[in-house]
């Protein structure tokens, strides 16, 4: 198998963290961004004490000027899988949504994995290969209350890797979105927390109710099952498998 560079956004922790150590593991170099560089130096750390080669990139993928300038300073590691990760969320009725945070919200989850893939796209097309794994999620394909700004973007996700995969249909470069329910993690644990404060039940509630209650399998999707969807789809196997919606939902979407 080949080994790739893997930049992925958001990789200090969470599910990009996880997709980082699966796919390093298998010899792949991961280049780690994240806004906070500290956080991106010790996942690269912790990696390395796995003897998984991973470098530290700085990005705030919101900021078109860096965003820009990456294949420049990443010229001696060029990226041949770009993974669209970062993410963050806020849970509130639209009348109460801070604007300033709703447009966060999809400059984070959308407008940034536009400007990545603005940037890398000369390099793949140069290689006649590349890989663009979007991460959306459950919420690219549905809704839930007080989430507008997060399901918009993730929806819009699916709109931008279906017109991506209409404009690289001439070369050996793919784009696809996994969209996974709830995967346990810092992020979701914090969602738990303020959706019992939204609709004034318990933590365990929640996890019932609200986030396992639509998925017949009952069950938190696993960093393995992301890591491993991740590989197939940069597999030779995936390469007419683009502008697809990867949907890891336990039957949630079957209803």
């Amino acid at each position: 198998m080949s080994s790739y560079n893997i930049f992925i956004t958001g990789g200090a922790s969470g599910i990009g963290y996880g997709i980082a150590e699966f796919l390093g593991a298998q010899g792949h170099t991961i280049l780690v961004a994240d806004i906070n560089l500290e956080a991106a130096k010790e996942a690269c750390q912790k990696l390395a004490g796995k003897d998984i080669k991973a470098l530290p990139v700085e990005i705030d993928v919101t900021n078109a000027e860096q965003v820009a300038a990456l294949p420049g300073q990443l010229k001696d590691t060029p990226v041949d899988i770009l993974v669209n990760n970062a993410g963050i969320q806020h849970v509130s009725k639209i009348e109460d949504f801070p604007p300033e945070k709703w447009q966060m919200l999809i400059n984070i989850m959308l407008v940034g994995p536009a400007l990545l893939t603005q940037a890398f796209m000369p390099g793949m097309r140069e290689k006649n290969f590349g890989r663009i794994i979007n991460i959306g999620s459950i919420h690219s394909v549905v809704a839930s209350p007080f989430k507008s700004a997060y399901v918009a973007a993730k929806h819009g996700l699916l709109g931008f890797s279906k017109t991506i995969a209409l404009e690289t249909g001439d070369a050996n470069i793919t784009i696809n979105t996994i969209c996974p329910a709830y995967v346990k993690t810092p992020l979701v644990e914090k969602q738990i927390a303020s959706q019992a404060k939204e609709n004034g039940i318990t933590e365990e509630e929640v996890v019932n109710k609200i986030m396992l209650e639509p998925m017949p399998k009952k069950q938190f999707i696993s960093l393995e099952e992301l890591g491993e969807t991740a590989a197939f789809l940069m597999s030779s196997s995936a390469r007419n498998i683009t502008g697809q919606t990867m949907i890891l939902d336990g039957g949630w979407t079957a209803r």
